[in-house]
């Protein structure tokens, strides 16, 4: 037993000198993901978690936690920063307001459509952006689709700004977002998204906006039967570590896990695309009244005083900003 104990401890004080993270020398992760099964973002989290442990030769492991079951996204983003967790997929917009720098994907209109979106968060701009997700305790190694969202709702086709005019429209909680209503002179509702449909159909609130899966799966269809395609927000979803624990990983395996979560990603955005479509063929089948905005340019006119604030309260991110609008 004596000849045992040092045996490892020689291996340990070997692994230290050669500056190997012991913690990475079996990682045994936990992740989040609020998604249902069979969801495109639950499917390419699973493929991430069979890629570590592919790649690390078995000695990263991933165990995913799905359909929010280790707590709401708010809490999760905490736990992973905090290092409660190592892992999650978190849309975006909850993380805004933690850091600055993911808050820029939230302005409205900020991408002209999703192949922008995917050239700037796969190029310099999603680098900066990770960049300053990584000082908060959240390093993104990968970007996945969440679709572009739209209005709906249970009154009336959205065709210009003053349409939404007096409308109560649920949103994310985000500043950014009720800044976003309010410019369009409506009434902002922030509130968590289980509570969306019952109060779709109760008459709480008139409408949302999300993307096509979430308005077909969650079955607000059902109850706000008008579908408008504004496309004002793009927001991406990442996968997302916590710094401290990236950090202690070696970088040999640090490449390991941006290859991993990225290959996901490829994954990811080829279901997501199917699954945007189907949804859409499904709600249109079931009788969606659905219509195009003829002139984004007024909607996206009504945002200028979203974007002064923003800017005038974040006046280190306009740089970024600018580098995403001129992202060919």
């Amino acid at each position: 037993m004596l000849n045992l104990k040092k045996t490892v401890c020689a291996a340990a004080i070997v692994a230290f000198a050669a500056g190997l993270p012991l913690s990475a020398n079996a990682a045994e992760w936990r992740g989040w993901n609020i998604h249902k099964p069979d969801y495109p973002n639950t499917v390419a989290m699973d493929k991430f978690a069979d890629l570590l442990k592919e790649k690390s030769g078995g000695k990263i492991t991933l165990k995913m936690f799905h359909s929010g079951t280790l707590g709401t996204q708010p809490d999760a983003i905490e736990q992973v920063r905090i290092g409660g967790l190592e892992i999650g997929n978190f849309n975006l917009g909850p993380i805004g307001p933690v850091a600055a720098e993911a808050n820029v994907v939230s302005l409205p209109f900020v991408f002209r459509d999703m192949e922008h979106m995917h050239r700037a968060l796969d190029g310099e701009a999603g680098d900066k952006i990770s960049a300053g997700m990584a000082k908060k305790g959240l390093v993104a190694l990968a970007w996945y689709d969440a679709g572009a969202r739209s209005f709906y709702n249970s009154k009336k086709p959205i065709m210009k700004p003053s349409d939404v005019e007096g409308m109560k429209v649920r949103v994310m909680n985000n500043d950014l977002y009720s800044g976003m209503i309010s410019a369009l002179k409506g009434n902002p509702s922030p509130m968590a998204f289980s509570e969306v449909y019952s109060s779709l159909k109760t008459g709480v609130v008139d409408g949302a906006e999300n993307n096509w899966p979430s308005y077909e799966s969650t079955g607000h269809f059902e109850v706000a039967g008008f579908y408008s395609l504004s496309q004002h927000l793009i927001i991406p979803e990442c996968v997302c570590m916590n710094t401290a624990a990236f950090e202690k990983l070696s970088a040999a395996d640090q490449k390991i896990v941006r290859d991993a979560a990225r290959e996901s990603a490829v994954l990811q955005r080829e279901l997501w695309a199917k699954r945007a479509a189907s949804s859409r063929e499904k709600v249109m089948a079931a009788g969606v009244k659905f219509n195009e905005i003829p002139d984004k340019a007024a909607f996206q006119d009504a945002m200028q005083p979203v974007y002064d604030k923003y800017l005038t309260d974040n006046p280190d991110i306009k740089p970024l900003v600018a580098l995403i609008k001129n992202t060919k």
